[in-house]
């Protein structure tokens, strides 16, 4: 297994810890488990420097993931989450950055399950309690200083659905986990997850012109997935465009339209459609006969 030397900087770090010591060397593993179930901030720094040499330059790094995740109301100055000037977020942006460890990492996301880790022969309860109190949670992450107070990112799965609630600035561990859970219970009684279309399936079909197969079939390359209020799935409806000339050549997987999802005058979604099939150019007579007729249309 991959490990980390511990620097002095690592050792010294405030707040929560797994406390491990200067000079050894652990292995990720540990270091994430640390991490993740005791809220090492120790452990914390110690993967930031493994990872990209020193604290700052990984803040850096999760900048741009935050960039590529559509988190824009955050910036990150350490890996701690403890208070510093510019150090900021917001409970949407967490929430994105949750859905996207959940989806991006399935051999990882488990692990914010675990309840208690031992290491340097120190065992260590996990601090979301919600995993005690509902069978649904299974993660994700709690937080507390004095500035941001007691926060918490939680997760449950009931079912077929998954529901992410974020609760910051309250002024206890049991206010935090009462938020997240009322959150929780509100989300899964009062909206739904629906399957809109299945990956790989046909939406609809487009004319691609000068090529061998006239028409190609257009879908979506992953589960479309969409959650709204109890009752209003048969309201939705889904409008396609389609650009009127589509040419040859034309490779599987290349967006080629788009499908927008709406509930009345409110646009929930769009997904790009792409080719289901590779569309390779036509025979000469096809390409000629096909240009004369765009040159008509």
């Amino acid at each position: 297994e991959e490990e980390a030397t511990i620097s002095e900087k690592a050792w010294r770090t405030e707040g929560s810890r797994m406390f491990i010591e200067v000079g050894t060397r652990v292995t990720v593993k540990d270091l994430l488990l640390g991490m993740i179930v005791q809220s090492g901030n120790d452990a914390s720094v110690a993967l930031a420097e493994r990872v990209a040499g020193t604290e700052s330059v990984f803040a850096e790094l999760m900048n741009q993931h935050a960039t590529r995740l559509g988190m824009h109301s955050s910036h990150f100055v350490n890996a701690t989450g403890l208070p510093a000037e510019g150090h900021t977020t917001t409970a949407r942006d967490l929430a994105t950055l949750a859905r996207a460890l959940i989806d991006e990492f399935p051999d990882l996301y488990p692990w914010h399950a675990i309840k208690e880790f031992t290491y340097n022969d120190i065992r260590q309860s996990n601090r979301n309690g919600l995993l005690w109190r509902d069978d649904s949670v299974d993660g994700l992450k709690t937080g507390h200083t004095e500035d941001a107070g007691y926060c918490l990112v939680a997760s449950a799965k009931r079912k077929d659905m998954r529901v992410v609630s974020v609760v910051l600035g309250t002024s206890s561990t049991k206010a935090r986990s009462e938020g997240c859970l009322a959150l929780i219970n509100y989300g899964f009684r009062f909206f739904e997850t629906r399957l809109l279309f299945k990956a790989g399936e046909a939406v609809t079909d487009a004319r691609i012109w000068k090529s061998a197969n006239e028409n190609t079939a257009l879908g979506l390359l992953d589960d479309l997935y969409i959650t709204v209020r109890r009752g209003a799935y048969d309201q939705l409806e889904s409008t396609m465009n389609i650009p009127a000339v589509l040419v040859a050549p034309v490779n599987t997987g290349q967006p080629l339209a788009e499908i927008a999802v709406k509930l009345g005058d409110e646009t929930l979604l769009t997904a790009p459609l792409r080719a289901l099939e590779d569309n390779p150019e036509g025979s000469l007579w096809q390409r000629m006969r096909d240009g004369v007729s765009l040159w008509f249309e």
